[in-house]
């Protein structure tokens, strides 16, 4: 948690912005913070009407499926790279969240449903900042609630938060406010503050045209529905990599809510899941963190939900799959059977109880009993 110099100025009046110093002390606070209840303020920020706001369908992110066959016909693909973009401080002793930043720079000039959806997921990683009435270290050490820098867009309120330094400077210098702090908090906490306050949505560096975003809260609450709170997967794929960093997935996978990608309906009715190729001959099972991992792909495919035992069954059945490329949208990695040893020992786990059936709808169908592998 950084904390941003306090300017001298009047504070008689009461400030009409949430707002952040110009200049950074550099100094870390304790993360405990990032625990703190948020009194919310009605602040508004002038700058944010014109901030990019789509509506997203919220229909079920991952729509079971039918029986998975194990074929699926090859598709050629270009692989983001494996990595996050390097890390880099605009500010000193605030870390950039620079995934979230490169989202934010590949959006459209009319982003579209998939647009929003692709800086949703890759939000959930990381830590953002949020902006501070007052001394958030003194309100902090004293244990007072904190006042969290909001937007108001046709009388709808939404909370504001920020990729790095250089988006809360950009946010100082259209409101002019300094007499207040920041703080730097796991997404997660962030992603829960928008959606237990009284607010439509999240407001990503408002003030940095050309690079800033709604994320509606009904996308916010589904996908933290969806997936791990706390973006385990996302986390370390977003991080920097080491020898040790594919075994850490493997040991996830074997925890963390997963989905595969089911490919259009055969004749028989079934569909075959998504599998990729090294350039070498490699086949490996296609496997995501979340089911915005699919979606964002727009390959047609459905993401569909399975247990880690049902992914060991799949490996175990299938002795030509080398291992799992996990994300492939990127940040993604490769993890091979060695690593995967979690995920083996569990394909002994009873399948889950069926669940009760839903309506009818265009875009369902039943849950899948088994996931096998194919060719993608």
């Amino acid at each position: 948690m950084a904390i941003f110099k306090r300017s001298a100025r009047d504070t008689t009046s009461q400030p009409t912005n949430d707002a952040v110093g110009a200049e950074v002390d550099g100094d870390v606070a304790a993360d405990q913070a990032a625990e703190q209840p948020a009194e919310q303020a009605a602040a508004e920020q002038a700058p944010v009407e014109t901030v990019p706001h789509v509506g997203i369908s919220m229909s079920t992110f991952g729509a079971p499926a039918q029986p998975v066959a194990p074929t699926q016909p090859e598709r050629t693909v270009t692989r983001p790279p494996a990595e996050a973009p390097d890390r880099t401080e605009t500010v000193p002793g605030m870390p950039d969240n620079t995934l979230v930043q490169a989202a934010l720079a590949s959006l459209p000039e009319k982003p579209g449903n998939v647009d929003v959806m692709n800086v949703m997921r890759q939000s959930m990683q990381g830590t953002m900042y949020v902006r501070v009435r007052g001394d958030a270290r003194a309100l902090t050490a004293e244990g007072k609630p904190i006042t969290l820098a909001v937007s108001q867009i046709d009388g709808a309120r939404f909370l504001l938060a920020f990729t790095g330094g250089a988006s809360l400077r950009a946010s100082v210098e259209a409101d002019g406010d300094r007499d207040t702090s920041a703080l730097g908090i796991p997404v997660a906490n962030v992603f829960r503050n928008a959606i237990e306050g009284p607010y439509e949505g999240l407001i990503i560096d408002h003030a940095v045209a050309g690079s800033r975003i709604v994320l509606p809260v009904q996308l916010i609450t589904k996908a933290f529905e969806e997936g791990d709170p706390a973006f385990t997967i996302k986390n370390l794929l977003a991080g920097p990599r080491g020898p040790e960093t594919a075994a850490a997935v493997g040991e996830a996978l074997a925890q963390a809510p997963l989905w595969v990608a089911a490919g259009p309906a055969g004749d028989s009715g079934q569909l075959g899941l998504a599998e990729s190729r090294t350039a070498s001959g490699e086949r490996r099972l296609e496997v995501y963190s979340h089911p915005l991992e699919v979606l964002v792909l727009q390959r047609g495919d459905r993401p569909v939900p399975v247990t880690a035992g049902q992914l060991g069954r799949a490996l175990q059945s299938n002795p030509a799959l080398s291992g799992v490329i996990v994300d492939p949208g990127g940040p993604w990695i490769h993890v091979d059977r060695a690593d995967l040893g979690p995920v083996l020992a569990r394909a002994d786990d009873p399948d889950p109880a069926p669940a009760p059936a839903a309506p009818a709808a265009a875009d369902a169908a039943a849950t899948p009993e088994e996931p096998g592998a194919a060719d993608a």
